[in-house]
């Protein structure tokens, strides 16, 4: 990556750590398809009907010419420069006739707490967001479609954020936001029984702020998985992991790092991002912030979240991956201001996968190579058994024997695979398995007396 390139990333990356921006991303516009029924506008000759208790602001941009038009008991139609209505007979397409209406789909149905209806203006490519940060967060600054039409539902609770823009407006205090939710137009865009509310500055910590979404998490996952009947999808491997702020689990790896007052995350941030560019990494996303820590101890305690989201499981490239952000803790924490690390990684995948380490493959070869000894071993006893029979085999006792052996003494099987252990070189000696949900920890003031 080139200069130019590096200084746009590291722009983006120190908007992210402090106040990100979010915009909206539905709309109410009449020429948008998704908000008809059929997944399409009216067409020449149609009939078009609306919702006739919902209020709601719809933008025109085209010229319509229908045959029938229903409208709601309030609402408005905003028409941009050439845009109209004009009154047509019935077109000649069956589907477009007067008993075919296009309904315009419930415009209530847009909640603020979907991450599905944001998206991230500064978030740059191999990072994402876990899903109550997708969502605004206390310090964000929010934007709404300037030139397009829209329609908010504010759930229950109160929702704070640092702005909101609307409707060529930029709210940054309480009673000037306060004002415009009063106001008809904020009554058409704005609903429910939630408040909104600004007014906290940019987050001003180098080492990142608490999103502040926890207490809204059970509303931001009802409404993310509303459309699969509010349960997770399967994941992909055993052992899936659930990070702070996440819906679902997930496959991949989690490192957890305790910072001081020298930490900057949008440089850890940069750095990920330089730690995923080797193409073995492809697939794998990265998601960086500062959340509570789960023990809860003290309120003010925090950390850093590290979620190494893994598309490809069966490729262990997660696993990988965390184990070279420890050694890179161990090796430059001090100067990173990172004060200890611990790793959590998910299991196996689901239907045997080929992951090198992973001990659901290594303990699926074993078994097979059990299988197999246990049968070589069954064939060599019936061999013996028919040969004894047959006098071809015979017994001696030990004393018989005229060789005399010189005792060996006591065998401690501990020391000897130590000692067999010893005689490997380091290229030989063998791997040790990964367990199915296993945690590393490496504190940098100790690691070269580790070593």
């Amino acid at each position: 990556m080139g200069a130019p390139g590096r200084l746009v990333l590291w722009l983006q990356l120190c908007a992210l750590a402090g106040a990100a921006s979010k915009r909206w991303v539905p709309s109410t516009n009449f020429d948008d398809a998704a908000n008809w029924s059929q997944n399409r506008t009216p067409c020449a000759g149609g009939a078009a009907q609306f919702p006739a208790d919902k209020a709601v602001s719809v933008l025109v941009r085209g010229d319509h010419a229908l045959s029938d038009l229903l409208l709601p008991l309030d609402g408005e139609l905003v028409l941009a420069s050439g845009a109209g209505f004009s009154a047509s007979d019935a077109g000649s397409d069956p589907d477009c006739g007067p008993g075919a209406r296009a309904l315009f789909l419930n415009p209530d149905r847009f909640l603020w707490h979907d991450p599905l209806l944001w998206r991230s203006e500064d978030e740059a490519r191999g990072l994402f967001s876990v899903d109550a940060e997708r969502v605004p967060c206390r310090h964000d600054d929010v934007v709404f479609p300037p030139d397009g039409s829209f329609r908010v539902g504010l759930g229950p609770g109160a929702v704070r954020v640092r702005s909101v823009a609307a409707l060529g407006q930029t709210f940054a205090r309480d009673d000037d936001l306060a004002a415009f939710l009063e106001s008809r137009a904020g009554r058409l865009r704005f609903h429910g029984p939630g408040s909104l509310r600004v007014g906290p500055a940019a987050c001003a910590d180098p080492s990142g702020c608490v999103c502040g979404n926890a207490e809204a998490l059970p509303r931001i996952c009802a409404a993310l998985l509303q459309p699969l009947g509010g349960r997770c999808p399967p994941a992909p491997c055993l052992d899936a992991l659930r990070p702070e702020g996440q819906c679902c689990g997930l496959c991949g790896a989690v490192v957890s790092l305790t910072v001081g007052p020298a930490f900057d995350l949008a440089r850890y941030r940069a750095r990920l991002l330089d730690a995923l560019a080797p193409p073995q990494y492809e697939g794998l996303r990265v998601a960086a912030s500062k959340v509570p820590r789960p023990s809860r101890l003290r309120e003010a305690d925090t950390e850093i979240q590290v979620v190494l989201a893994d598309s490809r499981p069966e490729a262990g490239a997660a696993g990988r991956l965390a184990r070279e952000l420890l050694a890179d803790v161990g090796q430059h924490g001090a100067a990173l201001g990172i004060l200890a690390a611990t790793v959590r990684e998910s299991g196996a995948p689901v239907g045997g996968g080929s992951a090198a380490g992973l001990h659901g493959a290594a303990a699926g070869a074993g078994l097979a190579g059990g299988l197999v000894a246990a049968a070589l071993a069954l064939l060599a006893l019936l061999a013996a058994l028919l040969l004894l029979r047959s006098g071809r085999l015979s017994w001696r006792r030990r004393e018989e024997e005229t060789a005399t052996e010189v005792p060996m003494g006591f065998r401690n099987p501990v020391f000897d695979s130590a000692a067999a252990s010893e005689q490997l070189p380091p290229s030989a000696a063998p791997e040790s398995e990964a367990g199915a949900s296993h945690s590393y920890f490496v504190n940098p003031l100790f690691a070269e007396a580790q070593a």
